[in-house]
């Protein structure tokens, strides 16, 4: 991130007031960046906590065949699903912009 602007004296920080607009851009998307890893993150630790009840049983060292092909699927749906909705979600947003 470059800035034209001067610090203060003695500050190590910048206020918003000292940015640029290229530089307050950039900082709204790294901003969105992280809210998208961080919802990402949490949208699959969600997918396993859900999945894990499902399908697991008793854990012990492994996991069984069954166990696994339960998980892998109980995940894939909750990604299939997902993804159609945020494809309709897209398509109306899309509609509704027209």
């Amino acid at each position: 991130m470059r800035t034209h602007a001067r610090k203060k004296a003695g500050s190590s920080r910048w206020t918003m007031a000292e940015l640029g607009e290229a530089d307050e851009a950039e900082l709204q998307r790294l901003v969105a960046a992280e809210q998208q890893k961080a919802q990402f993150t949490a949208q699959v630790h969600h997918f396993m906590e859900l999945c894990w009840d499902k399908c697991v049983e008793k854990p012990g060292n492994r996991l069984d065949s069954r166990t696994e092909n339960c998980l892998s699927s109980c995940v894939d749906r909750f990604i299939d699903t997902t993804l159609a909705i945020t494809s309709r979600f897209a398509q109306i947003v899309q509609k509704g912009g027209q």
